[in-house]
């Protein structure tokens, strides 16, 4: 019984008796959402300052601003490349197996009412509203807020500062090395609790929204599932393996966060870890601390994937004729409003709220078709978002010189 000790393991059978409890007890299951709600707050209530604390010590003790400019632009060459492949990858699945055929929607039919505040949300988005989003009004709301990019911002800024600092600035930066370790160390506590949240969350989905509506929408789940899955296995197998990484040995390297992330249906709740593991697997803390947290808001796979089979799906089951020109406009439209999905609650709906809005011809009261199998589906994208940041890290620390592959390789070969 060695094998109930491992957290994955424990994980697993959490989800397992979370689903049954949702199917045979709907009401019961439905009562349990606090177990997955307050896991999920008790892990984001360390993510800002883990980053902050990471990213500084790592920019600190770098000592080289350019060198650190260069991990933040390879990240974002290689977030782009990949998102769009994401984006057009979801687009072809769409076209070739056509989930919406047959739903014969229209707008008279549909609850309008269900979607009202994602529409309001999105008209107020606008790009420059985006990036002055990353400026915190305080210094400390970004923390109160649990703003990813604007601590980011802020470590950024204190770590080149302090670094600037050279011996006067070390008192500070052993302090904020032993800090950052009693934050991991209030994390390890916490994830214990992960089994217990994914059977709450489990439970929860499963009887909120029940088999009908996994019957009901079925095709469209397949279709981003198995979209999820061609992209993790294809896209970032042959990208691992062309930078010297095993994809395989990856995923059992980080199973216990995929388990995590699959139960509660939400990839940052795995982020605090993913940066431990990351820098025990071989890169450098500066790069760890900088490609991570905006690989969480700018390299989001899976979200990609959903924006564009859902924009499809939608077009597809109100009979909305979509020209080839149409879809390149909607493709354009999304490698841009894609960005935004993290930096607000609700953010994937919000973002395909603002595409179909800004596209025009598809009528964004059709969200309402996908409001109840959301919380279905975010099980694929999150965890399609989690291995794609996890792959991201390793390969450009790789690129840029910040990788210890001698201790990379025996942490991956190691992990059974």
């Amino acid at each position: 019984m060695r094998f109930l000790k491992h957290l994955y393991v424990q994980v697993l059978i959490g989800i397992v008796i979370g689903g049954l409890i949702g199917f045979y007890f709907p009401t019961t299951g439905t009562s349990l959402k606090p177990l997955g709600d307050g896991f999920i707050s008790l892990i984001k209530m360390l993510i800002a300052p883990i980053i902050f604390c990471t990213v500084v010590v790592g920019l600190a003790g770098m000592g080289d601003l350019k060198k650190a400019g260069k991990v933040g632009f390879k990240a974002f060459v290689y977030f782009e490349i990949v998102t769009t492949a994401a984006l057009v990858i979801g687009l072809l699945v769409a076209n070739l197996l056509k989930p919406g055929d047959g739903f014969n929607a229209t707008v008279e039919t549909l609850n309008a009412g269900s979607v009202a505040k994602y529409e309001t949300a999105a008209k107020s988005m606008t790009a420059v509203e985006h990036i002055l989003h990353i400026i915190p009004k305080t210094f400390v709301s970004a923390f109160a807020e649990g703003e990813i990019l604007q601590v980011l911002f802020l470590a950024l800024l204190f770590g080149i500062a302090l670094g600037q600092l050279g011996d006067h600035g070390r008192p500070i930066l052993n302090l904020l090395q032993e800090v950052t370790r009693v934050f991991f160390g209030m994390l390890n506590s916490i994830t214990k609790l992960a089994p217990l949240a994914a059977a709450g969350a489990i439970a929860f989905t499963i009887g909120q929204y029940g088999v009908s509506t996994l019957t009901h929408l079925g095709k469209l789940m397949f279709c981003v599932y198995l979209t999820c899955a061609l992209f993790i296995f294809i896209v970032l197998g042959l990208i691992a393996r062309w930078s010297g990484f095993s994809l395989w040995k990856i995923l059992k390297y980080i199973r216990e966060e995929i388990m995590i992330v699959l139960g509660t249906s939400t990839s940052e709740t795995a982020l605090p870890s993913l940066m431990n593991k990351m820098e025990k697997a071989g890169c450098a803390r500066s790069a760890v601390g900088i490609i991570v947290p905006s690989g969480y808001s700018f390299n989001l796979d899976g979200t990609c994937i959903y924006l564009t089979m859902a924009a499809i799906f939608i077009a597809q089951a109100m009979n909305v004729p979509i020209t080839l020109t149409e879809e390149l406009t909607l493709l354009a439209t999304l490698l841009l409003t894609s960005k935004g999905a993290a930096a607000v609650a609700g953010g994937g709906f919000i973002t395909l709220a603002a595409t179909l809005a800004t596209v025009g011809h598809i009528p964004v009261a059709g969200i309402a078709l996908i409001l109840g199998v959301d919380r279905l589906l975010s099980e694929a994208r999150s965890v399609t978002n989690f291995i794609g940041n996890t792959v991201a890290t390793l390969v450009v620390s790789r690129w840029n010189g910040d990788y210890d592959h001698a201790k990379g390789q025996d942490v991956l070969a190691d992990k059974s």
